[in-house]
């Protein structure tokens, strides 16, 4: 009995290990990007197990359960690598990520309406690690007003003149859109064809001349002379005319050319001071007399039109006396002027109405 005790407690002791060795080893079916095998392992948690397995897991990776979930045998642990998209919908470029192994998964996975929609490659094409290029264009209600109709298009079009061909509608000549033809068309959108038609006209227009004016010292002041008359320029200019759904459209400046240089209009302005002062004549009431003529008015005319100024003189008369162009359009002080000259001459009888005014 003395020599079987010991045995006995060596055989207990190495049972009660066998146990608790078998007690922590778990069966596991690890499922790693769709490839599944089932494993014995002594980990307590996901983040072990992948560690012993040598499983790396990314930012865009998808555990489940997720790391640190402890296990227990009969456990399946799923990884799912991530896959780089570069999307462009609808005309909007993104990247984004996907854990799907085909096209026709990620676009489920990422909400995108497949039905009607254009892809450009085909939706049962895999998706590695590596990821791809993705273009997708929903299908989109568009609205075509064209000829006095709307047309209303289910499309995936990727521009607004495809969308215009697809409503059966064709652009001629200068026929345009609303919206550059370019355009990616949106859903909801109203497109208007714009039907044009023009052409080109050449009008000769008048450049006007300038006036330059010097100073002329024999000439009194108040009195310009011209001296050399201005010319008009001419210049040739071409107008693109259009009309757009049959309105006439205001005419465009698209070309211009000088014919003929405008000649500028020389004018000789007086400086030297007028007199006033005429012997003899003075001394008069020229107010009185202004006031029965005209009114007292300098641009004063008569009905005829022959007479004008503070004291009705005819043209031929003013001029003779040294006026130039007309009397109601020279200063008042010129006219009086001129007046007490006549008066030297004629004395009162180029006035016989209103002379006797002269002496008060």
């Amino acid at each position: 009995m003395r020599r079987l005790l010991p045995q006995a407690l060596v055989v207990a002791f190495l049972a009660g290990g066998t146990t608790a060795f078998v007690a922590k080893d778990k069966a596991i079916e690890l499922n790693v990007d769709g490839k599944s095998r089932t494993l014995h392992t002594f980990a307590d948690d996901v983040t072990e197990l992948l560690a012993e397995e040598g499983v790396d897991i990314g930012a865009h990776d998808v555990v489940a359960p997720g790391p640190g979930a402890e296990i227990a045998s009969g456990d399946e642990v799923a990884v799912h690598y991530g896959r780089p998209v570069r999307l462009t919908l609808d005309g909007q470029r993104s990247e984004v990520w996907t854990t799907a192994h085909t096209v026709a998964g990620a676009l489920r996975q990422l909400g995108v309406r497949q039905e009607g929609a254009y892809v450009s490659t085909s939706r049962s094409r895999s998706i590695g690690r590596e990821g791809l290029a993705l273009d997708v264009r929903t299908e989109r209600t568009v609205t075509i007003m064209a000829d006095g109709r709307a047309r209303t298009v289910r499309t995936n079009a990727a521009t607004v003149r495809e969308a215009v061909e697809e409503a059966g509608i064709t652009l001629r000549g200068q026929d345009t859109t609303s919206v550059p033809q370019g355009s990616f068309p949106r859903d909801g959108q109203t497109v208007t064809v714009l039907r044009i038609t023009g052409g080109k006209e050449v009008r000769e227009e008048p450049i006007p001349f300038q006036v330059r004016r010097t100073d002329d010292p024999t000439l009194f002041r108040g009195t310009e002379v011209v001296e050399e008359a201005g010319r008009p320029g001419l210049r040739r200019v071409t107008y693109s005319l259009r009309t757009v759904n049959g309105v006439k459209q205001k005419p465009r400046r698209i070309s211009s050319e000088v014919v003929r240089e405008p000649r500028p209009q020389l004018v000789k302005v007086g400086t030297k001071p007028r007199p006033m002062s005429v012997q003899g004549a003075d001394h008069l009431d020229w107010q009185g007399l202004a006031a029965c003529e005209s009114g007292g008015r300098p641009d004063a005319v008569d009905s005829s039109g022959t007479y004008g100024g503070l004291y009705q003189f005819d043209t031929h008369t003013w001029q003779a006396l040294g006026g130039k162009g007309r009397p109601q359009d020279a200063p008042a002080a010129e006219q009086t002027y001129r007046a007490k000259k006549l008066y030297v001459r004629r004395g009162a009888s180029p006035w016989p109405h209103c002379g006797g005014r002269l002496h008060g």
